[in-house]
């Protein structure tokens, strides 16, 4: 993409964003030590280069969290983190987090909510939150109380927009989420959730049947025809991952990623960060890297664009706005 244009990130990933200058920063407000070689730290945010899967990806998350067990830390993140990506050309974007994972020193999974709810209004971007289930075992509680909590807190637009389901896809699968969606449905509450990428193109069958509005990542859809129409027909929006894709080697030849060719079969992809701190990434870059890895034409990258808008979690009079200076 050209310098000075514009994007929409809509699968951001509040621990996973932190840089190191952000880190330093939680670390100051709430007087916790870190390294003070630059070369350290980054190490310790960042994936190593022989990430073989998924769960090793998972594994970078145990720093940034730690920084984020106050109501200052978690809400200065959300407030640093929107602020950085919006000097990176983002002018929307909607940030993920799982309120049960910030309750170690303490918080409420409602204190977790208020606290990011504050540091977004004090961010200069226009920014949504979604609240993050979570997959694993012996939390059905606390993925109970995000969904409360998603209720409670519901909005158009300025607050939390919508749930996910994150974590070990292939460990805990999709199908043992039934109920909880189920409950997300009678509430009204929009849902994403992350299918297609550690386990195969079932997840995404599932997540559509559950009544996902959007998939996160559901890059391996593609393994099974019938998937990939569903999705069409349906009008599901994808939200891609490249860099993370690559690094979690959910994707092994990235030559073959299949963005474009979705992108041919009608399919509502958009391209995202993910974990822009933990991979080193920006969206900015993350264009330069699928225009280059697969030749992208201008008028692809614009549908691209175009598609984060409509898929957004948002009112219709923002997304207007966001068509407007797009």
């Amino acid at each position: 993409m050209e310098q000075g244009e514009r994007y929409v990130d809509l699968h951001l990933h509040l621990d996973g964003a932190l840089t190191p200058k952000i880190a330093r920063r939680l670390a100051q407000i709430q007087k916790m030590e870190l390294p003070e070689d630059e070369g350290e730290l980054l190490r310790l945010l960042t994936v190593p280069e022989d990430c073989r899967s998924l769960n090793d990806f998972l594994k970078c998350f145990e720093l940034p969290l730690s920084l984020m067990q106050t109501p200052e830390g978690l809400s200065e993140a959300v407030r640093l983190v929107g602020d950085t990506i919006l000097s990176q050309g983002v002018v929307y974007a909607e940030i993920r987090f799982a309120p049960q994972l910030h309750c170690t020193k303490g918080m409420t999974q409602e204190d977790a909510v208020k606290a990011a709810l504050e540091g977004m209004k004090r961010t200069k971007l226009k920014v949504n939150l979604i609240l993050c289930c979570m997959r694993g075992q012996g939390n059905e509680a606390q993925n109970e109380e995000t969904l409360h909590l998603a209720r409670k807190y519901l909005v158009e637009d300025g607050g939390v927009v919508a749930i996910d389901l994150a974590g070990a896809e292939a460990l805990f699968p999709t199908k043992n989420y039934e109920k909880l969606f189920e409950k997300a449905r009678e509430a009204g509450i929009p849902f994403t959730i992350h299918a297609g990428e550690a386990d195969g193109p079932e997840s995404v069958r599932l997540a559509v049947t559950y009544g996902a509005r959007r998939i996160g990542h559901g890059i391996r859809m593609g393994e099974d025809p019938e998937v990939v129409e569903l999705v069409r027909k349906r009008g599901i929006f994808l939200e891609t991952c490249p860099t993370s894709n690559r690094q979690t080697h959910a994707v092994e030849d990235m030559t073959k990623y299949p963005l474009r060719e979705y992108l041919r079969q009608g399919i509502l992809v958009t391209v995202n960060t993910d974990d822009m701190g933990i991979e080193g990434t920006t969206l900015a870059e993350e264009f330069r890297y699928v225009e280059e890895l697969l030749h992208l034409t201008r008028e692809e990258k614009r549908t691209l664009v175009s598609n984060a808008v409509e898929a957004a979690f948002t009112s219709p009079e923002v997304k207007a706005w966001l068509r407007k200076i797009l």
